[in-house]
């Protein structure tokens, strides 16, 4: 059964004036702004269609609530006013419509941006800042005489000339910069962190301890005046806020004058570009009219500016309830815990899904299916589970499992001990990670396939050509002369490279199958410690930490990739489609540059740098980039750097690369030495 118009007003007004000290007396805010504003709008709907529901308590009648118990009330001299709001062009148009209407002209306008922080009053009295007080329900507020005080951009003198008495209106915020701080020292120091700056500015001022209060990181900004005495205000708002300059009192940056509310909501739409990137919080963005006589004869209506209106930015935090939560595979094989949401409209759109980032996320905000959660979206940010609403949690609440196979492939799904992130080790199966896997495969140092790189490996993926590495060895001229941009000739040309590059040797082949913490160094320690790739795959741990620089974390990798029958599988489709390297490719002692290491610098004009470090390798040698005593040779190219003088002063062998060829093994590099 429907409640009377009667009955839903005081339903609403009831349930208003709750939320209403919540969060201007607790700063326990239990509703998003978003949610709010509906309840407040749904009673102002009923009180325009039924004014005789209209009482004297009612919120929409007021500003705030009553001062808080713990501070003495203060009475305004001239009441502090409250903004309409507006959420669409639309309202913008009726409330222009209804000023012009009121005026008989179009009036100039001023548009700053609507801070999110606590509204304040201060009295100066001969420029002597005597008092400081909270907005209260617009009529008395709370007297912060003390804590005001400690905020150092407000003066405790005006500058020069000033009114025998003022009201000066603004509002205290707390910068970003500073509210991350003083929730990192609170989370330091066991206690709870504040919701947001907005909060945290309004829980700084209502300190007892004004010492406390001192600590806090407020900044405070001017924007308006109420009673003025022994003082002829300046004409236009624009003009007073200059006039708060001379007085050194802090007013926006950002603020601007438009002949009509187009050019007002050109700036409304800079400002929620731009409002990510500010230092402070916005929630919105004011319009006024700029004549202070206009305004004057404008008027109010209840507690409201006929004069101005508040036009607010869409949600951009919001309650909504966690339905499911699903585990989406990344290109790297990491597994993102994804929330599915009971759709809810915030930041302008509707969402329906949010990041929970990884399990330790989840493990720390307590996240469990069922729970209702305030999501958060700014801008083009992807909008994130922010806290849970722990006591709306239902008996029912599930706690979030991290799956133990890959909701892709089916592969075992690795939460290393020491790293948030759990990964897939399907890492040459997982089509999540396809492309990824198949770009580091061809690389240079890897297989070194000349021709295959990102764009056409994109390519190849989108038209069905390849599903894993091993593929790459199928593929066909004829197939590849279909795709857009690839001539006969170049696609002859890559399926010649990719023949080439199936000579290869163990320690690229190793590095090319993309093992989690495997480079090029540690794939070079593998491949020389086990010489064989069927010594490698039934090495256990323990082994595997007896190879050089292999700690716990690689060895974990290295053991759970090949545990992986699907990694298993494709390793041998590759090994069948004829890759192979000599072997066995161990650094025993009878291997030419056993034991020797290198330093390269310059050009070399035979072979690259690649081919060279390859080829010492391959010999048993190491190629190392930092010149020591230790150092057996430095191989100076063209153009050698401070290299060769260090190497010299150090007493290390040089060789040119007539010399390197000759050590390793090149006939024709030993005729060219012979002939000299």
């Amino acid at each position: 059964m429907t409640a009377s118009p009667q009955v839903r007003a005081q339903e609403l007004a009831a349930q208003l004036r709750a939320h209403d000290y919540r969060y201007y007396v607790l700063d326990d805010p239990q509703l998003s702004d978003a949610q709010y504003d509906v309840l407040r709008r749904e009673l102002e709907d009923l009180e325009a269609r039924y004014p005789e529901l209209i009482s004297p308590d009612s919120p929409t009648q007021r500003v705030g609530a009553p001062p808080f118990a713990g501070f003495q009330p203060v009475d305004h001299r001239q009441a502090m006013l409250s903004l309409s709001n507006c959420f669409s062009e639309a309202e913008l148009d009726e409330f222009g419509e209804r000023v012009r209407k009121a005026l008989g002209h179009e009036p100039h306008w001023t548009a700053e941006p609507k801070f999110d922080g606590l509204a304040v009053s201060l009295t100066y009295q001969d420029g002597l800042l005597v008092r400081g007080a909270t907005r209260g329900d617009g009529q008395t507020g709370e007297d912060i005489t003390s804590n005001v005080r400690t905020i150092h951009s407000v003066p405790l003198r005006l500058q020069g000339a000033a009114p025998a008495l003022i009201e000066i209106r603004g509002e205290v915020v707390m910068p970003r910069a500073g509210f991350l701080r003083l929730n990192a020292q609170a989370m330091a120091a066991g206690e709870k962190p504040f919701v947001n700056p907005r909060n945290a500015a309004a829980g700084s001022l209502r300190q007892l301890n004004p010492e406390l209060t001192a600590r806090r990181p407020l900044q405070f900004f001017a924007y308006a005046v109420g009673a003025v005495e022994g003082w002829n205000l300046p004409t236009t708002h624009a003009e007073l806020l200059e006039q708060f300059r001379v007085w050194n009192l802090p007013v926006t940056e950002f603020l601007v004058r438009s002949p009509d509310l187009a050019g007002c909501l050109r700036f409304y739409q800079r400002m929620q570009n731009a409002r990510a990137d500010l230092p402070f919080e916005i929630d919105g963005v004011v319009y006024k009219v700029d004549s202070l006589a206009e305004r004057e004869e404008l008027g109010q209506v209840a507690r409201a500016p006929r004069w101005a209106i508040a036009h607010k930015f869409p949600a951009e935090e919001a309650r909504t309830v966690l339905r499911a939560v699903e585990f989406q595979v990344g290109r790297t094989g990491a597994l993102t815990p994804v929330a599915r949401l009971e759709p809810v409209f915030v930041g302008g759109v509707t969402v329906s899904n949010a990041t929970l980032h990884n399990m330790d996320e989840i493990t720390r905000k307590d996240v469990r299916i069922g729970d209702t959660v305030v999501v958060r979206r700014a801008g083009d940010v992807i909008p994130e589970v922010v806290r849970v609403v722990p006591e709306l949690r239902p008996a029912t609440a599930q706690a979030v499992a991290l799956p133990a196979r890959c909701p892709v492939c089916g592969s075992a799904v690795v939460l290393v001990d020491e790293q948030a992130v759990a990964r897939c080790e399907g890492g040459l199966y997982c089509s999540a990670q396809l492309r990824e896997a198949l770009k580091h495969f061809a690389s240079r140092r890897a297989m070194d396939i000349e021709g295959l790189g990102s764009k056409l490996i994109d390519q190849l993926v989108d038209a069905g050509l390849l599903d894993s590495a091993a593929a790459i060895y199928h593929l066909q001229v004829e197939q590849l002369e279909q795709l857009e941009r690839m001539a006969r000739k170049s696609a002859a040309n890559l399926v010649a490279a990719i023949a080439r590059s199936k000579h290869t040797s163990f320690a690229r082949f190793l590095f090319a199958l993309g093992i989690r913490e495997v480079g090029e160094v540690t794939a070079q320690n593998l491949a020389a410690h086990y010489g064989t790739l069927d010594a490698l795959q039934t090495a256990n741990e323990d082994s595997l930490l007896q190879v050089a620089d292999v700690g716990p974390i690689v060895a974990r990798h290295v053991r759970a990739f090949f545990a992986e029958p699907r990694n298993v599988e494709v390793i041998e489709a590759l090994l069948r489609a004829g890759i192979h390297w000599p072997e066995p490719t161990g650094l025993d002692s009878s291997a030419a540059l056993a034991g020797l290491s290198f330093v390269l610098t310059g050009t070399l004009t035979g072979l690259s740098r690649d081919a060279a470090k390859a080829r010492i390798q391959a010999l048993g040698g190491r190629v190392v980039s930092s010149l020591s005593a230790k150092t057996d040779f430095l191989v100076v190219g063209a153009k050698a750097g401070s290299k060769l003088a260090k190497a010299e002063r150090l007493g290390v062998p040089c060789l040119d690369e007539k010399a390197l060829l000759q050590m390793l093994g090149d006939d024709s590099a030993s005729a060219a030495q012979n002939s000299s």
